[in-house]
This record gives C-alpha cells, sequence and structure tokens, in this order.
C-alpha cells in the first residue's frame, strides 16, 4: 500500500467504525475495553485525538505526563471522553475520517495500525463482529514488526508468525499460525488475538503477552 491507499483505508475504517458506534447502546459505553484500564468511551475519545492533538499540545501533554509517553496517552484520552458526549465524539471521527493529519513522531501506517486494533479493542468486549480485511491488515502487520515501538521482534524471539488468510511470515522457530488480524493483536499486546491462533509456538507466544 501507497501513502494514499493507506489514508483511503483509514477514512473507510473510521467510518465504518462511526457507523457500529451510532448503534451502542449509552451503557455500552462504559463497558471496559480491550485496552487495560480504558473504556470503550476513553478508546472512542483516543480515535478522534488522532487528527486533532496539535505539535504544541503534544509536547506539553508529554511533559505533564513527565515523559512517559503511555500516561500520555491515556491522561489525553480519558481527559476528552470526559469533555464529549458520546454522539460528540462520533460526529468528530466522522469529521475528519479522510484527515491525513497524525500524531507527532507517527508514521502514515500508524493511524492504520490504530484503527484496526482499536476498532476489535471496542468491539470484541460488546460482542459485535468487526472484520479486518486482509488487504488492510497486511500493510499493519509489516508495519507493527519493523517499528521499534511496538517491540514485536524483541518479544517473540524464536518464534515463527504466519499468517494463514494472506502472505505474511515473521520470524523463525515454533510456528504461531492463524489469521492475519489475530496475529495483529497479538504483536500489539492483546491475549485476545490467541484465541483464533494455534501451532506449536501459541503457548510461548501466550506467555509472552500480558494483556
Amino acid at each position: 500500500m501507497d501513502r494514499e491507499a493507506i489514508l483511503r483505508a483509514v477514512e473507510a475504517e473510521r467510518l465504518g467504525l462511526a457507523d457500529l458506534l451510532d448503534r451502542l447502546a449509552p451503557a455500552d459505553w462504559d463497558v471496559g475495553s480491550l485496552c487495560a484500564g480504558w473504556t470503550v468511551r476513553d478508546v472512542v475519545a483516543h480515535l478522534t485525538l488522532t487528527t486533532r492533538l496539535s505539535k504544541p499540545a503534544a509536547i506539553l501533554a508529554v511533559l505533564r505526563a513527565r515523559g512517559d509517553i503511555n500516561r500520555m496517552i491515556g491522561d489525553s484520552a480519558r481527559s476528552r471522553a470526559a469533555e464529549f458526549t458520546p454522539e460528540e465524539l462520533v460526529e468528530q471521527l466522522r469529521a475528519t475520517a479522510g484527515s491525513a493529519r497524525r500524531p507527532l513522531g507517527t508514521q502514515p501506517p500508524d493511524p492504520l495500525v490504530d484503527m484496526l486494533v482499536h476498532g476489535q479493542d471496542i468491539a470484541r468486549p460488546l460482542g459485535r463482529t468487526r472484520e479486518m480485511p486482509a488487504e488492510r491488515v497486511r500493510p499493519a502487520l509489516e508495519h507493527v514488526w519493523g517499528s521499534s515501538f511496538y517491540g514485536a521482534p524483541r518479544r517473540f524471539a524464536g518464534l515463527r508468525l504466519a499468517a494463514s488468510d494472506l502472505e505474511w511470515s515473521e520470524g523463525a522457530g515454533p510456528e504461531v499460525r492463524g489469521p492475519g488480524g489475530e496475529l495483529l493483536l497479538l504483536l500489539t499486546g492483546r491475549r485476545a488475538g490467541l484465541d483464533g491462533l494455534d501451532g506449536p509456538g501459541r503457548d510461548e507466544a501466550a506467555a509472552r503477552v500480558s494483556g
């Protein structure tokens, strides 16, 4: 995927998620997501920040979090979740669905990874099904494996990860095999992805994922 194709994929993911969010009951917004300590509402708020967090605001937020990026991301998401109603957050997600803006220090594929993974963070605890198209999952897998931010090669050293529904594999050793979307969840630290995976390396992979 080139940058334009990634941008269009991100737009489609945002609009599709907004459609799902339109159908949620009020109580659904307070359900815990796959992100530890984050509600569905917090995750949606985080996704609206992707196209709205300016460079000065990001730097200030990092300083407030004393340099802890994960803390900064969580604090910013919860603050925004408290500021806007669910309806307003959905409107914001739609309004900038096609925007190319992204947070400071991120790469073009990062918003695609965010949308694919956070879409599952929201949908699965609510018992909803959200498809992850293989043509979008593949560039997301490639990016996550090649990015130092996620640390996937280090975490899964000594294992071979292989997608069963698209042409993607990395690593060497006992194999962990399954749909690319489930591997993407695993590589980004979600144990929920393990349910769709098998192979002689699965148990070892499970031992290396805590969240």
